[in-house]
């Protein structure tokens, strides 16, 4: 009855955010065409070109493969071996949920529930998909500053110019952040002891259920602070691989635009339009917002409509959103309905 009530709870936030993810979205575009675009939109037949179309399925083939292997490397190099099938649906299934929850938050608890049923500990599989998410902050934060420097598009965007405050602090809390979860996380303990505590005394949870998940979260913790050694000590050719996955998955998803507007016939940079989407990404980190929706759209559009044309631009917003973020969470959502409708067989 309890799980029943749960699964009730659950799905009614997962609508809640879907549909704030909808909302959001469609706000963005429609900023897009109002401030950015002139009121202008058109669909182009160029985009379903059997060369555009190839172009665009192959370079997802290597984004969700490359997503997909770093996690598995990063598994690998702390000593933990996952099926290559459980870790392709590890890969939508954290597009669908780390874009309908606020930061991002949902995707890394999803994967780490999913890692448990493959045999990884808790501690493990949170120091895994933290180290995942690190190796990218790393790529995109280095390189987020050089092409804010020395790309001419971004040097005159009010945009930039009315954040760029608000950036520096939330740099400095990440970076923070993230500097006690790899060298501190036994700091990180008491207030998570403390927050059971709370529960405790507030009667939300039974005493023996608390004293049970204090050993746990401890235990978990330990394991979660042990495994940063264990993956910098770890067999240097999966620590290496996780490495150069992570640089060909940024790779594959800053090229996507490229690719979209190469298809229209425009003739650009490539180094100029992933310069200006490792700055969107660099900003969509901060967004509240379920999977940075509104906020991208809007950043996007602003980036790149000196590239594009007014008609072209909604469009290419679109399609960039739907091959990076839309299908992955369709898919996402699929492969969820199938995991629950078993679980509700059994």
């Amino acid at each position: 009855m309890k799980s029943q009530r749960w699964a009730s709870t659950s799905g009614k936030r997962l609508a809640l955010f879907s549909l704030l993810f909808v909302g959001l979205t469609a706000a963005g575009l429609w900023v897009v065409y109002r401030q950015f675009a002139d009121r202008s939109l058109t669909f182009d037949w160029r985009l379903l070109d059997p060369g555009a179309i190839a172009a665009i399925a192959g370079l997802l083939l290597v984004y969700f493969s490359s997503d997909g292997l770093r996690l598995y490397f990063t598994l690998r190099a702390l000593g933990y071996r996952v099926r290559l099938k459980a870790i392709a649906r590890l890969v939508f299934i954290n597009i669908f949920f780390s874009n309908i929850t606020p930061m991002a938050t949902g995707g890394g608890f999803a994967q780490i529930w999913y890692l448990q049923r493959e045999g990884v500990p808790v501690g493990y599989a949170t120091a895994a998909t933290t180290i995942r998410t690190v190796l990218a902050v790393i790529f995109i934060f280095s390189l987020a500053p050089i092409f804010l420097v020395t790309l001419p598009a971004l040097q005159e965007q009010p945009l930039l110019g009315d954040i760029s405050w608000i950036l520096a602090i939330l740099i400095v809390l990440y970076l923070g952040f993230f500097t006690v979860v790899l060298f501190r996380a036994r700091w990180l303990i008491p207030p998570l002891s403390g927050s059971l505590t709370l529960l405790d005394r507030w009667h939300l949870i039974s005493p023996q259920r608390h004293r049970r998940w204090q050993f746990k979260a401890r235990r978990e913790m330990m394991r979660f602070s042990r495994s940063f050694g264990y993956y910098i000590r770890g067999e240097r050719r999966y620590v290496g691989l996780s490495v150069v996955f992570t640089a060909l998955f940024l790779t594959s998803l800053f090229s996507f635009p490229w690719v979209l507007i190469t298809s229209l016939g425009y003739d650009v940079s490539w180094l100029n339009t992933l310069g200006l989407l490792v700055v969107t990404t660099f900003i969509m980190y901060f967004s509240p917002t379920p999977g940075a929706s509104g906020i991208s759209e809007g950043v996007f559009g602003s980036f790149f409509r000196g590239l594009l044309g007014g008609d072209h631009l909604v469009l290419v917003t679109v399609a960039w959103r739907v091959v990076t973020i839309y299908l992955g969470m369709l898919i996402g959502l699929l492969l969820l309905q199938r995991d629950l409708t078993r679980s509700h067989k059994r």
